[in-house]
């Protein structure tokens, strides 16, 4: 087999600051295969192109400026105009281990997929916040489960903060649609039905940052609630009972909290005994009893938003019979 080409394709909007620390990380790649940057600002006030200009001599980049039309679609911008025979899409909030790349060059040598994912991870020097997230997102005890990177796994469905895909799946499929979230799991699920094969590299870890508050946190994982049932809809095999379970959960808790106005705790001690599990787990893998407290708080906060925005979008769409564009208009770019 051919030395892979490799073409990263970044979207940025209004964060320069991620985009610095990004290609900082770039400069420190070991033994990296023959790669190209293609950074697309999508409509940015605060753009990126001077931090561009500090990585020219060190880093090759290419820099385009377009209109905003959502991630996705930059991301397909991106692809069109790059070099490589190979796409890896990072989100500008991510950092790269500089064995980052001899990683993914070194499975797909060995093991080629048209279509990749790999898991995300917290840097030491996060913040408690940051790694409270992650915890949250990744750990095999909430919905994170698979994210967490323990094992390769086929027909993965890759998040588009870490993501590859080869010309030919790109071209075949189209690439990604205007729906976001939820942009990627739809493109995994259509790369599939083509033929293309998808696959978890779990040692193609990137350091995803997650630049956010809770009030921003809750707003994200309500919004990936509300893209799972459309996303179900338009994949209808791609359904499981696992996506109810953040939905269970909630109802379970309130109902464990009624039951224990009326003298019945039982419920409730299963519920104490599930956080204290995750409490351990996440002060063993931080050593950080702040992260710990923390955890417990996003993964509250991931069960409910991600719950109540599964419920709220499935009433919609199955009961109601609307369509997902005009039910929520929001996740749709134009």
């Amino acid at each position: 087999m051919k030395e892979i080409s490799f073409s990263f394709i970044i979207p940025v909007y209004n964060r320069p600051q991620e985009i610095r620390e990004l290609l900082e990380s770039f400069t420190l790649l070991q033994e990296a295969p023959k790669y190209e940057i293609v950074i697309v600002e999508d409509g940015s006030t605060d753009t990126s192109e001077s931090v561009i200009k500090d990585f020219k001599d060190q880093l090759n980049i290419s820099y385009y400026y377009k209109n905003n039309s959502g991630p996705g679609d930059s991301r397909n911008y991106g692809m069109h105009r790059a070099q490589g025979e190979y796409f890896i899409i990072l989100d500008s909030d991510v950092i790269l281990p500089s064995n980052y790349l001899k990683e993914v060059n070194h499975f797909l040598e060995n093991t080629y997929y048209d279509c990749f994912g790999g898991p995300d991870n917290a840097h030491p020097s996060f913040s408690n916040l940051q790694k409270a997230i992650n915890f949250a997102m990744t750990s095999f005890i909430t919905t994170g489960g698979i994210r967490g990177g323990k094992k390769q796994v086929e027909d993965f469905q890759p998040r588009s903060f870490n993501m590859g895909i080869s010309k030919k799946a790109f071209l075949a499929s189209g690439g990604f649609g205007k729906i976001h979230p939820g942009e990627d799991p739809d493109l995994s699920l259509r790369l599939q039905k083509l033929g293309f094969k998808t696959v978890l590299i779990e040692n193609a870890f990137v350091y995803h940052k997650r630049r956010i508050s809770w009030k921003k946190f809750y707003i994200q994982v309500n919004k990936f609630g509300l893209v799972r049932p459309i996303i179900n809809q338009w994949h209808p095999k791609s359904k499981s009972l696992v996506y109810w379970f953040p939905t269970l959960f909630s109802l379970g808790f309130v109902l464990s909290l009624l039951l224990t106005l009326v003298n019945m705790p039982i419920l409730l001690y299963f519920y104490v005994l599930y956080f204290l599990v995750a409490f351990l787990l996440a002060f063993i893998s931080s050593k950080n009893i702040i992260v710990a407290f923390q955890s417990i708080l996003a993964i509250g906060i991931q069960f409910f938003g991600y719950g109540y925005g599964f419920l709220k979008s499935t009433i919609s769409l199955l009961i109601l019979k609307k369509k997902p564009e005009h039910a929520f208009p929001k996740l749709f770019f134009k």
